[in-house]
């Protein structure tokens, strides 16, 4: 399975920096680690930018495409998402330029701030969902670089998305989890059965779906969100957004607001609690999964209990 991010020092930035221009970049500042890259800001001729920091791999250019398709979609769209701005490598590390957005993520603020936010998140959040998608795309589940989908129907992904064989990503050999982390077999296969049955409810919509749609992939001011970053982006059900940032304010139903939301919109979201569910089980089995993988057994034990007393 993939490797874990680099750790750059700022100097080491600054550096890869100096190297894409000929010329030093300003006010360089590490802003976090991903799974998969460092992440400083930086200033250049006055203007602010991010900088992601992860060790090349063949992928890269594919990767960047999809990425820079997806950012492209969005931004055409009306949505609040990151900008692209390039790439480059040195052979060791690949680094990605992206606009600078102000703010935190959504997960640092306090509650009350949370709380003013919510009605703005649901705008935000739908606004993603709703862009026009390209007429000449086909296809759903992951989007590859052309911008298609890469399966033929979101039955079809949720198999592939689940088969044994993920040569060649970052669940390859995922079957030996049931040998040796907390996944059990017995479980997965019980919810993976569930998820089936209710997948046929999200077959039939396709939209833009961010997919990793929580609350530290959004930045806000405190007042409006500000935008979206690192979307893990695919077509099927909006609905699975909404289930990805269910509990990001406390006390709040989340999933109503939304669906109150659409009302107001005109466009009530027909059969919503069975694709709700479909939806709940696609991100569940997903991050029991994951849980396993990072060896993470409080987490993975309250998510399995959480999936298992749903309806069947």
């Amino acid at each position: 399975m993939s490797q874990e991010s680099p750790k750059l020092t700022v100097k080491e930035a600054e550096e890869l920096l100096l190297s894409h221009w000929g010329e030093p970049a300003e006010e360089v500042s590490p802003i976090g680690n991903g799974h998969f890259s460092s992440v400083f800001s930086f200033k250049k001729d006055g203007k602010s930018f991010v900088v992601g920091i992860g060790r090349a791999e063949p992928s890269d250019e594919a990767d960047y495409a999809r990425s820079k398709f997806i950012s492209n979609l969005l931004v055409a769209g009306g949505a609040r998402y990151q900008q692209l701005f390039g790439r480059g490598t040195n052979g060791t590390y690949n680094f990605i330029l992206r606009e600078y957005i102000p703010g935190q993520v959504v997960a640092d603020l306090p509650d009350e701030q949370k709380v003013a936010v919510l009605p703005d998140l649901v705008r935000a959040i739908s606004e993603m969902n709703q862009v026009p998608l390209n007429g000449n795309t086909t296809g759903y589940g992951f989007i590859n670089r052309t911008g298609n989908g890469e399966s033929r129907s979101w039955h079809d992904y949720i198999r592939r998305f689940y088969a044994e064989d993920q040569r060649g990503s970052f669940w390859e050999n995922w079957h030996e989890l049931f040998r040796t982390s907390c996944l059990e077999r017995d479980v997965f296969e019980e919810i993976y059965n569930r998820l089936l049955v209710y997948s046929a409810y999200n077959e039939p919509h396709r939209y833009f779906v961010h997919n990793d749609c929580h609350q530290w992939n959004i930045l806000s001011d405190g007042v409006k969100v500000t935008g979206i970053i690192d979307a893990n982006a695919m077509y099927g059900d909006f609905v699975i957004d909404i289930a990805s940032i269910a509990d990001a304010v406390p006390g709040h139903d989340i999933p109503e607001a939304f669906r109150l939301h659409y009302e107001e919109l005109g466009k009530p979201i027909p059969q919503f609690h069975e694709r709700y569910t479909g939806a709940l089980y696609y991100k569940g089995l997903d991050a029991l999964r994951f849980y396993a993988h990072q060896g993470w057994t409080q987490a993975y034990a309250e998510e399995r209990d959480r999936l298992l007393a749903m309806p069947s």
